[in-house]
């Protein structure tokens, strides 16, 4: 008799908790979505003020790529700080102070003058959007248990799909308003980008609970559960300041290893508008070519998670797509026929993002509290200097080799390498948790 109302009451228990993660997913993830739509394409936006800026401002390649990744280096420098501060403030006022900073730097990017000025401003931004990433992944280990967390980001992260999908038509839509009101099309590509950030930035204030606890539309029962399950879960201890799991020997590795991420990410998406023109696309085609690979994204983003929360996530969700990635850019230089160098292209740009909901699912399971606040940080921002180098060496590399290929290989092994890492590594951290 006890163990048929035990089970009566577990499976009353999980019925509610699917209630009231489904009342959160209402409420929460949406106006998160659309924040990091925003965010994706004011990151992206840059590939195509490319196009016109570099003759606009006298630049080389490898100077614009310099001004375009030090956005990479302010996000690196204030990303952790940034997020202490949101584990002690809440999610609400934090969000809308990046928010608003990121949305005026990007409008005043489309004044830029001269180089020096583009340089500050590249900084101020990366600055200004510093921990807004690693801040939603730290928000979603409040708002959801263990074993939600990878679907969640992988339902956040289709923002950067649909982003790139609607910055590839945008952007290219953007740079033929050359002329109206006395701007070139580079300069409505940063004025028409930062705006909506700084128009949501009252929205969020209104809308984005700080944490589970001042959520209106939660009953005292829905937060009681959350609590009490949330609580329940194991995760790695680490003693002392929250800013000792910056250092946390784990922590570190997951940030060497994720490096090659956002190299191959933004790698990819820096030279993707470049590499389509090259076949001889206009501004409006190029833009809508540039959509393909993004939904394919999307897709991957979609379909990655679900089937991990279906056969039990792997190390395989995170290995085997970065191999695909890999080979795929290769194959975008080395296969003949545009069609399917196009394949590859949309290939190796689902594969780079479709791991990465599973891979920050394991930071989460490590660490909990502001101890997650910073470790989430800390291995976002060191990654992310992936970026800084991709907007750096890729455009380096092009311009002393000439071709298309010595770039595509340096992003293909950085890949390989860092997909035998998670091979090994993965195994050994989930030994150690269960311990």
């Amino acid at each position: 008799m006890r163990e048929q109302l035990g089970s009566t009451d577990g499976i009353a228990d999980a019925a509610e908790g699917e209630r009231v993660l489904r009342r959160i997913s209402r409420r929460l993830m949406p106006l998160l979505f659309v924040l990091y739509l925003l965010a994706y394409v004011d990151r992206q936006n840059v590939s195509y003020a490319k196009l016109e800026m570099v003759d606009a401002l006298g630049l080389s390649e490898a100077a614009y790529g310099l001004g375009a990744s030090l956005f990479f280096l302010g996000y690196f420098l204030f990303e952790a700080p940034s997020n202490m501060i949101l584990a002690r403030v809440g999610a609400r006022v934090w969000f809308a102070r990046i928010l608003g900073t990121w949305g005026l730097i990007t409008v005043a990017l489309g004044f830029t003058r001269d180089a020096t000025m583009f340089y500050v401003l590249r900084f101020l931004l990366g600055a200004a959007e510093a921990g807004f990433f690693p801040g939603v992944l730290f928000v979603l280990t409040l708002w959801y248990p263990q074993a939600r967390r990878a679907q969640m980001v992988g339902w956040f992260m289709i923002a950067s799909a649909v982003a790139n999908a609607v910055g590839s038509l945008i952007g290219g839509a953007l740079l033929e308003l050359g002329g109206l009101w006395g701007l070139a099309g580079w300069q409505w590509i940063f004025v028409a980008t930062g705006l909506p950030a700084v128009l949501m930035t009252p929205v969020v204030l209104l809308m984005l609970p700080s944490r589970p606890a001042d959520a209106r539309f939660l009953t005292d029962a829905d937060k009681a559960w959350l609590a009490r399950t949330l609580a329940a879960e194991p995760a790695q201890v680490v003693e002392g300041s929250a800013w000792r799991a910056m250092v946390n020997p784990d922590v570190l590795r997951l940030a060497a290893l994720y490096f090659a991420m956002p190299l191959g990410a933004y790698g990819l998406s820096y030279w993707l508008p470049t590499i389509v023109r090259g076949f001889g696309a206009s501004n409006i085609q190029n833009g809508m070519l540039n959509v393909v690979p993004w939904i394919c994204v999307g897709l991957a983003l979609w379909f990655v998670p679900r089937h991990a929360a279906r056969r039990g996530g792997s190390r395989w969700h995170i290995v085997g797509p970065m191999l695909i990635a890999a080979a795929a850019l290769m194959g975008s230089v080395v296969l003949p026929g545009v069609a399917v160098k196009f394949a590859c292209l949309c290939l190796a740009a689902a594969a780079v993002f479709a791991g990465q909901p599973m891979f920050w699912s394991v930071p989460q399971r490590l660490l909990t509290g502001a101890h997650a606040a910073a470790g989430l940080a800390a291995i976002n921002s060191i990654g992310n200097l992936g970026g800084f180098v991709a907007q750096n060496a890729v455009p380096a590399v092009r311009d002393a080799t000439g071709s298309n290929l010595a770039p595509m290989a340096l992003l293909s092994v950085a890949l390989a390498l860092s997909a035998a890492g998670f091979f090994l590594l993965l195994p050994r951290l989930d030994r150690s948790r269960a311990a």
